[in-house]
């Protein structure tokens, strides 16, 4: 079947064109016109589709000709082995959270939230306003949007203990994302070869970002209610490290939430220690059963680093986060920015401050608990219907994401090409740790697909698993 009369001729023509030699001659429009019985519109069409395509050219004046065909040859790069030298820590795949998929997979190994999640039509409003304002124009400040700044200063402020004293605007620096802000975090407050407490598992971009600046980790335990404060005094204490990455709220990729207790235990480290906590905020807008309380409330000492994303809350394509920071590690964070990025999209940040400052936002957070419960707990019930075999270690009180540990005999590598030649995409659980993996694990996105897809999904792994033990 063809979707038109322009494909059909496309299609008839296209046989001829390469069973003809090079450079012959096509018939005139005139005479496609009447062999076709179409109009002159629709052979061009099908002619156009064609020369697209490379399969013939047309000569103004002249007629339409078969185009000779290239023969493919393998190019010739192995001058590239002595300049490039040996393979760097980057030179490894791309995380699974990241491939690109047709729209008949089941993508439950993205980390982004599918746009049913997101405030669509108040990022498209503000795009357009912002595109016709003088941020399309004019250079951003380094630092970011004063208003911008304002914002994610005020938002912190609100969140801030009593008799401590409040993030100013002056203490954000805006960021093309949270991925660029952790290269810069750890250039100025780490440095290349110096030690970095860092939660285990954890972000893969974050781990991305340490290799390439090439700090050294030092991994500690996570469960459910975040690290034992125990096991991080003894990685300062053995390590002399001056800073700890640590996801307090919903973390990725296990969903955990910090318990009050360990963020009073964390604080006291990082204090005696003279270090910093690089708080990774990313999650804020999350929340299921709790809600967020950062971790730089309860510090106006410049002990906690806050990093505060809006990519994954407005749209993939706000590429905008904010770092608070006080003191002189906030001149040195603005420098390193100042070298490597220069400054953010004044056009994106307009648009994440007119997003925010809608009165639409606060009602799409408001909907947006719900709808992630509901994700969430399909999602559990699906797991625990179809694949008895795997330990959900607790329920995540937000986020995106289900951590799940499955048999040791597990051949993960063997189970995600099962599923994905089933029409599931998954993410195996290693590339968040730091250090070998302590068991076999997997992360399952509920909020990057259809809800109406968990069922059948979880079945599928949960068969793939039967045949992947080792």
């Amino acid at each position: 079947m063809f979707d038109s009369s322009s494909d059909r001729i496309a299609s008839e023509l296209r046989a001829w064109s390469l069973a003809a030699p090079p450079g012959a001659r096509l018939p005139s429009t005139r005479e496609l016109v009447a062999r076709y019985e179409a109009s002159p519109v629709t052979v061009q069409k099908a002619l156009r589709l064609l020369a697209a395509q490379g399969i013939v050219e047309t000569r103004p004046g002249v007629g339409t000709f078969t185009r000779a065909l290239r023969t493919a040859r393998p190019g010739d790069f192995g001058w590239q082995t002595g300049a490039l030298g040996s393979r760097g820590p980057l030179a490894q795949a791309p995380s699974a959270g990241l491939r690109a998929v047709p729209n008949d997979v089941i993508a439950l190994h993205s980390g982004y939230p599918e746009r049913e999640l997101l405030p669509e039509r108040l990022v498209r409003a503000a795009l357009a306003r912002a595109s016709r304002g003088e941020t399309a124009v004019d250079r951003a400040p380094s630092a970011g949007l004063p208003a911008l700044q304002e914002w994610f200063a005020s938002e912190l402020a609100a969140a801030t203990s009593a008799g401590l004293t409040a993030p100013a605007a002056r203490d954000v620096v805006v960021v093309p994302g949270s991925q660029s802000a952790l290269s810069t975090l750890f250039r100025a407050l780490v440095g290349a070869g110096r030690p970095l407490v860092i939660e285990s598992p954890t972000y893969w971009g974050a781990l991305l970002a340490a290799a390439q600046v090439g700090v050294e980790l030092i991994p500690v335990p996570s469960g459910p209610n975040g690290p034992d404060p125990e096991e991080v005094e003894r990685a300062f204490a053995q390590s002399s490290a001056r800073a700890f990455y640590a996801q307090p709220t919903y973390a990725n990729p296990t969903g955990a939430q910090w318990s009050p207790g360990v963020v009073t235990g964390m604080l006291d480290i990082v204090r005696r220690h003279g270090a910093f906590l690089i708080e990774d905020d990313w999650a804020r807008d999350f929340g299921i059963t709790t809600d967020p309380a950062p971790v730089a409330g309860r510090d106006d000492a410049g002990h906690v680093i806050h990093l505060r994303s809006l990519t994954k809350s407005l749209s993939p394509a706000i590429r905008v986060a904010a770092i608070i920071a006080r003191g002189p590690a906030r001149d040195r964070i603005l420098a390193d920015v100042q070298a490597h990025a220069m400054y953010v999209s004044g056009v994106l940040q307009a648009a994440a401050l007119d997003v925010v400052t809608q009165p639409g936002w606060s009602s799409h957070l408001r909907g947006l608990r719900p709808r992630l419960r509901s994700r969430r707990d399909l999602m559990v019930d699906a797991v625990q219907r179809h694949l008895p075999g795997a330990h959900l270690e607790a329920i995540p009180p937000g986020g995106l994401n289900l951590w799940l540990r499955l048999p040791d005999d597990t051949d993960l590598p063997r189970l995600a090409r099962t599923c994905e030649e089933r029409g599931v995409l998954i993410a195996p659980g290693g590339e968040w740790f730091p250090a070998e993996p302590p068991g076999c694990y997997l992360r399952l996105n509920y909020s990057g697909a259809s809800p109406a897809a968990f069922d059948d999904a979880a079945r599928i792994i949960g068969e793939a698993l039967e045949g992947a033990a080792g």
